[in-house]
């Protein structure tokens, strides 16, 4: 097999993933009209909610979650009978974020990331990761769910010692919501942010002044209407990026659930530990529950005019608190950019695969580590991607030499090749036989240049979803023009010098001796040139540097062997 037909197999292989994305990317539209009915009869009842007509202590409109010791439904609401005036509005600024708490249940309701901003062109316009506007929300809500009494859930009017906090000097900050329950149970949901970092505390403080012991299950639950992909790639569509849940179980470990999935039926998972997430390109908020042997993980789905979406999760064992006594019942939330050296802190297992890389994680992984070792040193992502390609290439230096050594024989062979093709031009498996004849006469091994090649293709799409998965990489500033490398060249230079460097390495090849594949061959740059005018600037960058390493070493070993 020779060389050039390997490179042609490659690219039409690029364009058919090309093809598939833009595949998926219509068929989430064609499914996503989330503001229609669903099919889901057995799921969805003619109301729109979830229908429960199997729960003992039925509640309306709640879905089913899980049983206590005593085999009784413990419930949650899905929100639909949620009233629609919300509550008073706690604004919090820290370092990182700003947030905003809803005094009706306790909802976490806006959160903005102060240090990634919209775009680089509105540096002080913060991201706006969580938010409840009309048509459109992601918020987080926790409670205090048991049966017999009631409970803080999240519909419940908390009371607020302040409408206005800002964390300061101090490394921590406190947010204090109360709540007396009709039975004399004191409740105190405590929201704790730490300085550096975007993890979020929530601690539910009881004091039992009942005259019977207390019982109850904490739940944290992310609702959120679905996110429309991010990014444009011109017409091979969005960027291939997953919006949706995901969770994380000692069994199944890390799972995915797109809206689809959630639409058609609901989770009901129990786990000894885990996490569940809401993830979308670069950001994720997730809980993570604590202080339990066993958790129940569920999603659901709200079909009203605006289709909510939401994953949770709930203790499968009640806490116990004794009349006159008090307690505490604590679990934890993220919510914050895919930044990995964070999330490895957050002492979850698994949570740093909702950077996800695909099945090409064992190989992105490395190249993330070399990556950002390599920016440490010279502050810049720019330089770091330049310098991880001269290192990549390095290490396939021997692998190179040996296909462009082949390539190199093979291009001095073209004119006794082009000699044998028109003396058995009537004859194809005459001309095959001499063809053949001749490689063994000069040691010449035709396929020595496809193993090479084939090897470094998976090393390019794993540095593709490194660079396209790394929120690290998000406005990273290179030089001139590029001031961020996640986003398309504005002027289109890179891929123009790309198209260029591929154009020159055609030259440096052996020609095709088929004039059909001759033409293919030709039109390979220009093909990939338009495609990469809407890749990520990162990535190609990274070919370029590449391509003209390959055009020197090329050049080299091509002179040496003529």
């Amino acid at each position: 097999m020779q060389t050039q037909r390997v490179i042609l197999f490659g690219a039409l292989a690029l364009v058919m993933v090309m093809i598939w994305q833009s595949w998926m990317e219509f068929q989430q539209q064609r499914s996503g009209n989330f503001g229609q009915s669903t099919s889901n009869s057995e799921n969805v009842s003619d109301n729109g909610v979830e229908s429960n007509n199997d729960l003992k202590n039925e509640v309306p409109d709640a879905p089913k979650i899980a049983q206590d010791t005593n085999g009784e439904n413990v419930q949650i609401s899905d929100g639909a009978d949620e009233a629609s005036v919300s509550g008073q509005i706690v604004n919090v600024s820290t370092d990182l974020i700003n947030a905003q708490i809803d005094t009706k249940g306790g909802d976490l309701i806006r959160v903005e990331l102060k240090q990634h901003p919209v775009s680089v062109d509105l540096p002080d316009e913060p991201f706006v990761l969580m938010h409840r506007d009309a048509g459109a929300m992601f918020v987080a809500q926790s409670g205090l769910i048991g049966n017999g009494r009631d409970y803080p859930n999240h519909n419940v009017e908390f009371r607020a010692d302040s409408l206005d906090y800002a964390m300061g000097d101090d490394d921590s900050l406190e947010i204090v919501l109360s709540w007396t329950s009709p039975d004399q149970v004191a409740y105190k949901k405590v929201f704790t942010f730490v300085r550096d970092s975007y993890r979020i505390e929530v601690d539910f403080r009881v004091d039992n002044q009942s005259a019977t012991q207390w019982d109850g299950y904490v739940y944290g639950q992310l609702r959120q209407t679905a996110i429309e992909q991010e990014g444009s790639m011109g017409f091979l569509g969005r960027l291939p990026s997953f919006n949706g849940a995901a969770i994380y179980t000692e069994e199944e470990k890390y799972d995915k659930i797109d809206y689809e999935t959630m639409r058609e039926s609901n989770l009901d998972v129990t786990t000894p530990t885990g996490w569940v997430a809401m993830l979308q390109h670069y950001f994720v908020a997730s809980w993570l529950p604590s202080g339990s042997d066993n958790y129940q993980f569920y999603t659901g789905v709200t079909n009203k005019a605006n289709t909510e979406y939401r994953v949770g999760y709930k203790t499968s064992q009640p806490v116990s608190i004794a009349a006159g006594a008090q307690g505490e019942v604590n679990t934890s939330l993220f919510v914050g950019p895919k930044e990995q050296a964070r999330l490895e802190k957050q002492n979850a297992e698994g949570l740093t695969l909702t950077v996800d890389y695909g099945f090409l994680t064992p190989v992105s992984d490395p190249l993330f580590w070399l990556l950002t070792n390599i920016h440490d040193v010279v502050k810049n992502w720019g330089w770091a991607i330049i310098l991880l390609t001269v290192l990549v290439k390095a290490i396939f230096y021997p692998l190179s030499a040996t296909s462009y050594k082949s390539m190199a024989k093979m291009k001095k062979l073209q004119p006794r090749l082009q000699t044998l093709k028109e003396r058995y031009s009537e004859d194809k498996q005459k001309f095959q036989q001499e063809m053949m004849k001749l490689y063994k006469t000069e040691k010449v091994n035709p396929a020595g240049g496809c193993l090479p090649i084939l090897v470094q293709i998976p090393v390019f799409m794993a540095l593709y979803w490194v660079l396209l998965e790394s929120v690290e990489l998000r406005q990273a500033d290179f030089m001139f023009w590029l001031n961020d490398l996640s986003l398309p060249d504005p002027y289109f230079v890179l891929p123009l010098i790309m198209g260029a460097s591929m154009l020159a390495q055609h030259f440096l090849n052996p020609a095709p001796v088929d004039p059909m594949q001759k033409k293919i061959m030709m039109a390979m740059p220009v093909v990939f040139t338009v495609f990469f005018l809407w890749f990520p600037a990162g990535l190609v960058l990274y070919w370029v540097v590449n391509n003209i390493l390959s055009i020197a070493q090329q050049y080299y070993i091509t002179r040496k062997y003529q």
